[in-house]
């Protein structure tokens, strides 16, 4: 029976991955996060109280149970919370990674490590796996630091990069672009939307089962794990409209330069993801599948 701890248990991707990994009958589950479980699911696995930037208490977890497996998802992530809050930025995406290296090292854990677009520069994206990192922002710069530390120093890790994660759990800690765009939709909001932003916007589950498929497949080295479909913002938040069959005449289309955010965000990133394609069998659902899994769920949870 192989054992999995996941860090950041809470957050959208870790919620899925406790999804995910419920239904695997030869893996035990160890979730771990801050303060409460607010996954749905409380039972056939293990929950634990973990703060990751505290190396005694990263240390003794991770020995008390010596995983086979660490995917390691906690992270700050609001881009523009790191501008301003770099000490916390670098205490959570940094050291923190420090220190699930040492502890998973000490029981050879294989790290998983999930990573960003936002160490590139967005001058040359879509970007594959060997493009040469160039942050924008703190936060990629903390990301880009963490990458460094746990391929230079875990025995064993590999790093799965993702694009603008969407999906919807039952507990819901923040929002992300496709609810966000759904809501302003629904209730005529007038809101700002650039069109000189590129990703490839990634479904939770596509990401958790890419997670999962370097877990079992033991795989080394770096992986772009996103969707994809490659578009800007505003396509993005216009197939929510259409999808749903809402208005956009409340959208107004700008430039990311009137928006004064206190981060940089790369104008084109999104991912080249055949090496995933390849070696690891990783089949993403497209955007409009994705959004159908969210609508789904929508009814799901509404009758909890």
């Amino acid at each position: 029976m192989k054992k999995i701890l996941v860090t950041g248990s809470n957050g959208l991707l870790g919620q899925k991955l406790t999804e995910l990994y419920l239904k695997e009958t030869n893996c035990k589950l160890i979730a771990t996060g801050r303060g409460n479980n607010r996954n749905l699911s409380k039972s056939g696995y293990l929950y634990e109280m973990l703060d990751i930037t505290d190396k005694d208490e990263v240390l003794n977890t991770i020995n008390k149970y010596k995983p086979d497996c660490i995917i390691h998802t906690a992270a700050m992530t609001n881009v523009d919370e790191c501008e301003l809050k770099k000490n916390e930025c670098t205490l959570q995406n940094v050291e923190a990674v420090e220190n699930i290296v040492e502890a998973a090292n000490a029981v050879n854990a294989h790290l998983i490590h999930i990573s960003t677009d936002f160490i590139f520069d967005g001058k040359n994206g879509p970007y594959t796996e060997t493009a040469q990192p160039n942050p924008l922002s703190f936060y990629g710069e903390t990301k880009l630091l963490a990458e460094k530390t746990v391929s230079s120093k875990a025995k064993k890790w590999a790093i799965a990069r993702t694009v603008l994660v969407y999906g919807l759990v039952a507990d819901m800690s923040r929002s992300n672009i496709v609810l966000w765009a759904k809501d302003a939709l629904e209730n005529n909001k007038k809101i700002k939307v650039v069109d000189d932003q590129y990703r490839t916007p990634t479904l939770a589950e596509d990401l958790a089962i890419g997670c999962r498929l370097i877990e079992k497949n033991n795989a080394e080295g770096i992986f772009n794990i996103s969707g994809k479909d490659f578009m800007n913002i505003f396509q993005l938040v216009k197939r929510v409209g259409d999808f749903f069959k809402l208005s956009l005449d409340n959208v107004e289309i700008v430039s990311s330069k009137t928006l004064n955010q206190p981060a940089k965000r790369p104008p084109i990133t999104g991912f080249v993801i055949e090496k995933a394609i390849k070696e690891l069998g990783y089949k993403p659902h497209s955007f409009e599948q994705g959004i159908e899994i969210i609508n789904k769920q929508f009814e799901k949870y509404s009758k909890k």
